[in-house]
């Protein structure tokens, strides 16, 4: 065997695990969300306290923000509304919820999901994370003081909203659950994603999540049972059924997320299971914007929180 043809396989097998090393540490760079620290105050009109709690052995910090009326007030205790924000966000950022919710007569308890805001940092964040993070947060509401514990749903926006469904198939007891610009497949964030970096979706949409799940130690089981539609079928519906009312939005022009993947959504499950709503917006961050957006919230968490 002369050098050449000995060299040849060598070269190529460095190739190739120096290419499996780099697509290794694009998953992880990508596993790890931009980190945005919170101001030392909310910019809202109510009252307002910082409380802290845990979520699988790390702590959060979150912000409980009393309702500006007592018009939903029963026996001095309040409902409550969980908001989740989404991916490389933070509680600051979904502020943009808060205020009609809190003027309505709701106590509002916001909080940053783990490797976000000021919360700890964990070393592979995943969708799974900020399904037990909000089961976390909803636990910690009910031991709120002044807060009614059987009147608690949650708001989330984008994988906040993803979590908080993943987290009713985890036994998560809410009056109802709002999602808004939620990925409704695990494949539509991963593609958006690559599609924001201006990185090729094949392979990397394909390789990476993988990555992920190696990296989160998410088996394929688990993975597999994190379906929203399955999930939806199991645990949504109308509350006199057992089942959580759940209402779902997205705007008609996000350009990260697209409307298309609920749009589907709604065909495939049974009708009348779960409320959907399109509202205007271009955005991944604007459907509160929409009048329509309010009008159809409010008295669904009302209505569900009566």
């Amino acid at each position: 065997m002369d050098v050449v043809s000995w060299l040849l396989p060598v070269f190529i097998l460095i190739i190739i695990v120096l290419v499996a090393a780099l697509i290794w540490q694009m998953g992880a760079r990508s596993q790890t969300p931009r980190k945005l620290a919170n101001g030392n105050a909310p910019a809202i009109g109510t009252q307002w306290q910082s409380v802290s709690f845990t979520s699988h052995g790390s702590k959060l910090e979150g912000w409980l923000l009393q309702p500006a009326s007592d018009a939903l007030t029963r026996e001095g205790l309040a409902p409550l509304i969980v908001i989740a924000h989404g991916w490389g966000s933070n509680r600051t950022r979904v502020l943009r919820y808060a205020r009609p919710v809190y003027e309505a007569g709701f106590a509002v308890w916001m909080y940053d999901a783990r490797s976000h805001g000021d919360s700890d940092s964990i070393s592979a964040p995943s969708a799974l994370m900020f399904r037990d993070d909000v089961l976390a947060a909803v636990e910690a509401a009910k031991q709120l003081p002044g807060i009614d514990p059987n009147r608690i749903s949650v708001l989330g926006h984008s994988l906040g909203g993803f979590g908080a469904l993943l987290a009713l198939d985890q036994g998560m007891k809410v009056r109802a659950v709002v999602t808004d610009s939620m990925p409704v497949r695990f494949e539509t964030m991963m593609k958006s994603e690559l599609r924001r970096k201006k990185l090729p979706i094949f392979p990397l949409a394909y390789l990476i999540p993988k990555i992920w799940l190696i990296r989160a130690r998410i088996s394929r089981t688990q993975f597999k049972e994190a379906s929203i539609p399955l999930v939806l079928a199991k645990r949504a519906g109308f509350s006199e059924a057992g089942r959580t009312p759940v209402l779902m939005i997205h705007a008609k022009g996000d350009d990260f997320i697209s409307a298309e993947d609920l749009m589907k959504l709604k065909g495939e499950l049974p009708e009348g299971l779960v409320k959907t709503l399109f509202v205007s917006g271009n955005g991944h961050s604007q459907s509160e914007q929409d009048p329509v957006f309010w009008e159809s919230v409010l008295p669904f968490l009302i209505n569900n929180n009566a």
